[in-house]
């Protein structure tokens, strides 16, 4: 049995590790579409441990010139 157990991000925010170090991650890179046709603000009102530090590291991630996207990032679904 080769194949690599999963591990539980908890607490984790640093989306490129998430992916390269091979944790279980809940794509949302879908929501960067609806992100750019909307308002200028954006009011993120979900509770604690929901995942929008994550998702505001992801963006960041994203729309950072200065950096190269890991082949493991952007095979994530959306990207």
């Amino acid at each position: 049995m080769d194949t690599a157990i999963k591990k539980i991000p908890y607490g984790m925010t640093d989306f490129e590790s998430i992916i390269c170090d091979n944790y279980y991650y809940v794509d949302k890179t879908y929501f960067i579409a609806l992100v750019e046709n909307t308002s200028l603000f954006f009011f993120f009102i979900r509770p604690r441990r929901f995942g929008k530090s994550l998702f505001l590291n992801m963006l960041g991630l994203y729309y950072d010139i200065n950096k190269k996207i890991n082949s493991k990032i952007s095979s994530v679904d959306y990207i």
